[in-house]
């Protein structure tokens, strides 16, 4: 296990869990990034969510909480608490699997192809080392899809966008705590790790936030 990426899941407690929809989803994203949930992210993850579907990174499970009836859902985090939190709040009807797992580490080979769409929102701006170190974890993640599913989510950068007053002091501050390891992290630096693994890839940048899909996997 990469010890600083479990220094990042480490501050995903059950208390900081119950402030993570007011302050990361609404706040946040509002006032600091400019992009907010449900007007921009919420839409991007259900058009491309699939009936066959690995969430990583989840939260509290808000994204898939809102999936229509049909979809199985899957989650992996590195983080047991999420794990639970977000298991609960989707309802475990709807839970295929729980996985906890380090996403820089390879797949078990059962979830090879197993996926028609896998989201990754918020989870690779809190990955440790700069975009281009993040590369094995796309390159996991697109093993796990079949040949025609997507992958896609959402991202904060640092480099390439300007940031508001709230969002530089939330910058400065979860950087330095290792929360974030963004401060590098550009819009074409993500295409070229997702560029490196799919024939499609498409970035739009809201406010400081890339929201992104990449499929035909290579």
């Amino acid at each position: 296990m990469n010890k600083m990426t479990d220094d990042g899941a480490k501050i995903y407690t059950p208390m900081t869990l119950k402030l993570y929809d007011w302050w990361v989803l609404g706040v946040s994203n509002q006032y600091a990034w400019k992009c907010p949930t449900r007007e921009h992210l919420l839409p991007h993850f259900l058009q491309h969510m699939s009936k066959t579907h690995l969430d990583i990174g989840v939260g509290t499970g808000f994204y898939p909480y809102h999936a229509p009836d049909g979809c199985v859902i899957s989650l992996m985090d590195l983080n047991e608490a999420s794990l639970d939190a977000a298991a609960s709040r989707i309802g475990e009807a709807k839970i295929q699997r729980k996985i906890k797992h380090d996403v820089f580490e390879s797949y078990p080979t059962d979830l090879h192809n197993e996926f028609d769409s896998i989201s990754m929102f918020y989870l690779l701006h809190c990955l440790p080392g700069n975009i281009s170190a993040k590369a094995s974890v796309i390159a996991n993640a697109a093993r796990a899809l079949t040949d025609t599913g997507t992958l896609y989510g959402a991202t904060i950068l640092g480099d390439g966008v300007i940031h508001n007053t709230f969002g530089n002091k939330l910058m400065s501050i979860y950087n330095k705590k290792g929360i974030f390891s963004n401060a590098n992290d550009s819009e074409e630096g993500l295409k070229q790790i997702l560029s490196a693994h799919f024939e499609h890839v498409n970035t739009q940048v809201t406010g400081t936030v890339a929201i992104f899909s990449a499929s035909g996997k290579k």
